[in-house]
């Protein structure tokens, strides 16, 4: 599939997924679960808005989410390609720039899943707040969107990881696993409080 990610049908989207190349990846499907999570928190939010005086907001909030998050499942995606190109191809770089421009590209590539992983757990915790305050004729979608904003998360956290190679000392990994935790502890309260 050639174009942008969000321009393309869903079926599509899939079909280009479970491909043979290598990106888009788990970085682009993490992005889309965190928009759609975005949009599963507008749902509920409107449809709150007689029971949340706040719900208005975070309708707002929601779309400023998605808005944000959407776009880097292609930017992920184009960023893992341009990674994987520098791992592959190390040989065509210049000897002393090779360290540096491999760096430079694995950096790139773990920026865009921190950013997922920042939005989804702030959305884990934004649509925990809806379960407990929002209309309970869709609270159980309120909790669906914390899951799988929380899913989003981990996705993306283990990239960060992953593509950096860092250790537990690097403050980008602490980083992404305290925002893990957050919305670990987010989505078990939505949970609980939706059943």
């Amino acid at each position: 599939m050639s174009g942008d990610l969000l321009d393309a049908s869903l079926r599509d989207f899939l079909e280009t997924l479970s491909g043979e190349g290598p990106a888009p990846g788990g970085g682009s499907a993490a992005a889309i679960v965190v928009a759609m999570a975005a949009g599963l928190v507008t749902m509920v939010a409107r449809a709150s808005k007689d029971q949340w005086e706040e719900a208005g907001g975070v309708v707002g909030q929601a779309e400023a989410f998605r808005a944000r998050v959407a776009p880097l499942a292609q930017v992920d995606a184009e960023a893992y390609r341009t990674a994987l190109g520098a791992l592959r191809a190390p040989e065509e770089l210049e000897e002393r720039y090779r360290d540096q421009k491999l760096q430079a590209a694995l950096a790139k590539a773990a920026e865009i899943p921190q950013r997922i992983a920042e939005a989804g757990s702030d959305l884990a915790c934004l649509a925990a707040l809806l379960v407990e305050h929002g209309n309970p004729e869709v609270r159980v979608d309120a909790a669906a969107a914390s899951v799988l904003a929380e899913s989003g998360t981990r996705v993306a956290a283990a990239l960060v990881e992953t593509n950096l190679g860092a250790t537990e000392d690097d403050p980008r990994v602490r980083h992404v696993r305290s925002l893990v935790d957050v919305a670990a502890e987010a989505s078990k309260r939505a949970l609980a409080a939706a059943l």
